[in-house]
């Protein structure tokens, strides 16, 4: 079967908040944000620097509930400064054919300027859809999940 890696997590505009070179990599994100759009702890996830263009790919540790922590960790440290924004994606392998016949829906937080949750929707891709005109973002009132959500 063929795979291929499809967005399923956005965390749009989040405010770095602290770089921490003396430590062991990662980026340290509020616990709430992650779980909202289903990133997982050890979860790989690719981050752009909107204000330098800095690209880098690590891995989520989950910071304090509520806090609006976004902390980059290490040498990625040197690539972000506080009150930088940052959008960090995490992709997942799916089926082709699944996906083809059943669609795929990542979830999205547009972050305000403390790092909560400004804006909340999904982006889905329908398989019912022409080529190049299936993609549909919903608004916060027509997302449906089988996780616990949080309202924004």
């Amino acid at each position: 079967m063929a795979q291929i890696k499809l967005m399923h997590a956005k965390l749009h505009h989040l405010r770095v908040t602290q770089a921490e070179l003396d430590y062991v990599g990662s980026i340290t994100i509020d616990q709430a944000l992650i779980e909202k759009v289903g990133i997982l702890p050890l979860e790989e996830v690719n981050i752009w620097n909107v204000e330098n263009g800095n690209r880098l790919t690590t891995y989520v540790l989950p910071g304090e509930r509520d806090s609006g922590v976004v902390c980059l960790n290490g040498a990625a440290a040197h690539l972000c400064t506080p009150g930088d924004r940052l959008i960090v994606a995490a992709y997942e392998l799916r089926d082709r054919a699944s996906v083809l016949a059943q669609g795929h829906t990542a979830k999205v937080i547009l972050a305000d300027e403390q790092n909560r949750c400004q804006t909340f929707f999904e982006q889905r891709l329908n398989p019912q859809g022409q080529p190049g005109a299936n993609l549909q973002v919903t608004d916060q009132s027509s997302v449906t999940t089988d996780a616990p959500m949080l309202i924004c």
